[in-house]
């Protein structure tokens, strides 16, 4: 299994743990939201709408494309600190922590 191929079903993961923490259903963002200078889009989106607007969105396209990734990649930390913040349930906090924690990997190691 190539890398693309490990990482599409880490995006997929991480999509369907979205989905069961009521994380995935939102509106999306304005246009102007993503021409953010700022890291993760915090001045103009949440995190959850980052997340699935921009990062996965992102991914997908490389994987489809088969294209080089980007040479490191540390969302989980952002995501661990964002969701206790939140207050998101622990067992929710955990799996999508774990799924972004492998999407770092993959993409860091490639």
């Amino acid at each position: 299994m190539t890398v693309h191929d490990e990482l599409d079903q880490s995006l997929r993961r991480l999509e369907a743990t979205m989905k069961a923490a009521n994380l995935w259903r939102m509106e999306t963002p304005d246009p102007a939201a993503f021409d953010s200078q700022q890291p993760f889009c915090v001045d103009t989106m949440a995190l959850p709408q980052w997340l699935r607007f921009v990062f996965i969105a992102r991914l997908d396209a490389l994987v489809e494309r088969r294209a080089a990734l980007p040479a490191s990649c540390d969302v989980a930390p952002a995501l661990e600190a964002y969701l206790t913040q939140e207050g998101v349930r622990a067992s929710d906090r955990l799996l999508l922590c774990q799924a972004v924690e492998e999407i770092d990997r993959l993409v860091t190691e490639n």
